[in-house]
């Protein structure tokens, strides 16, 4: 079953740049919104052997194989007991498509691109860098991930 996702929380003339947030935990997370292909409800998938830790495995997506990422493993947060109640966005990069595990997709925001803030540089493995910036929005802050650098490598999952 494919979900529409929630109408924009900002004019639809706002100068900036749209995001779709997510929850993982209790913690709120962004995807530029161009890069979203739909939404779906979560969909128990086929483990494959020798998967990263972090990739659930595969699911049927009208014929397409399409491997699903379980993002707080990838993002190495510790969350809550898994309710079953999860949902799968569906994120594309140029020819690359994955579905990523959130526990629930909250809204659709237009952030001025000069509320947009470059992370702070603290001590971390740099090849682990997935946040690309962060802004606060209605009072909680907003973390924007760097979708090329959450993706895995191309010779880890046939994407």
């Amino acid at each position: 079953m494919t979900e529409t996702p929630p109408q924009t929380t900002a004019k639809p003339d706002a100068p900036g740049v749209e995001l779709l947030s997510f929850l993982i935990g209790d913690q709120y997370f962004c995807l530029d919104i161009m890069s979203v292909r739909e939404i779906r409800g979560g969909t128990r998938a086929t483990p494959l052997p020798h998967a990263p830790a972090y990739m659930r495995g595969v699911i049927n997506l009208r014929g397409v194989v399409l491997p699903v990422m379980d993002l707080a493993r990838r993002l190495d947060l510790d969350t809550a007991a898994d309710t079953g109640r999860k949902v799968i966005i569906v994120v594309a990069r140029g020819e690359r498509s994955l579905g990523l595990l959130v526990d629930a997709v909250s809204d659709i925001l237009t952030v001025p691109e000069a509320a947009l803030q470059a992370p702070p540089e603290l001590p971390a493995d740099a090849g682990r860098s997935f946040i690309s910036s962060l802004a606060i929005v209605d009072g909680r802050m907003i973390r924007v991930l760097d979708l090329g650098a959450v993706l895995p490598p191309t010779g880890e999952v046939a994407a």
